[in-house]
């Protein structure tokens, strides 16, 4: 996928900013919005099979979205970058 210059500048601001408020490696808390598909959810679990990950899923009221959330141990400010960007990747998800 391309980045825009925005979604650069975002990944950039936020690099900068765990590397000046983290000591690494850290835990870090992922939070995604999903359609409620099971592919869906699947690739992002996919995204994090290189890594031990603690993956808790809920569906929304009216079961139209699944909220994913992914705790995981990572070396550097970098590897969170790259999960993001990996993730970004799947169609209708949305990072909080």
């Amino acid at each position: 996928m391309k980045q825009d210059k925005k979604t650069k500048e975002f990944y950039e601001r936020l690099q900068k900013q765990l590397e000046e408020d983290t000591t690494w490696p850290s835990p870090y808390l992922f939070k995604f919005i999903v359609p409620a598909e099971n592919e869906k959810i699947a690739e992002i679990r996919s995204i994090f099979d290189d890594v031990e990950a603690d993956i808790i899923t809920r569906d929304s009221t009216k079961g139209n979205y699944t909220s994913v959330s992914v705790r995981v141990t990572l070396d550097s400010p970098q590897q969170v970058v790259k999960k993001y960007i990996e993730v970004s990747n799947v169609e209708g998800v949305i990072s909080l």
